[in-house]
């Protein structure tokens, strides 16, 4: 017996699958890398357990429920190493990030533990600094900051 499929069914198919894993809580599409709710850390007010970060997020503002965690990787160089990161204000306290494993890259972990706003910052050379007499240097900054609010 010859088993045919009907464009009904596939089109039903499609929309069944394009549905799967997708989500949008109406809220600013700032969660960089959200991550599914876990018993541990539920998501509050659209905001996620989870936020991964890296270098092109920078200029972002992330929302973290309180109780998460923001993890970030900065893929930096030797001649363009990223500074650690630094959090100001209260509502994110450091964490193990583990290891870095390039050199010039930068990695941090914090645990979201009060509600507000804090800013997570780093910077690293814009070009890399001559290594013989005559090589051309600038001596500009690349700044990199994501904004991160606490609910």
């Amino acid at each position: 017996m010859r088993r045919t499929t009907t464009p009904l069914a596939l089109a039903a198919a499609a929309l069944l699958l394009a549905g799967c894993g997708s989500s949008h809580s109406g809220e600013d599409d700032s969660g960089a890398g959200k991550v599914s709710p876990s018993p541990s850390a539920p998501a509050t007010r659209g905001c996620a357990p989870l936020v991964l970060l890296k270098a092109a997020d920078s200029g972002r503002t992330v929302c973290v429920a309180k109780g998460g965690e923001v993890r970030l990787t900065l893929d930096g160089t030797r001649s363009r190493p990223w500074k650690p990161v630094t959090a100001d204000g209260s509502v994110l306290q450091g964490i193990n990030a583990g290891f870095v494993i390039q050199p010039g890259q930068a990695t941090a972990a914090y645990r979201a533990v009060a509600a507000g706003t804090g800013k997570l910052t780093s910077s690293r050379p814009l070009c890399a600094e001559p290594t013989a007499p005559g090589q051309v240097s600038c001596k500009g900054i690349q700044e990199w900051t994501v904004t991160v609010n606490v609910r």
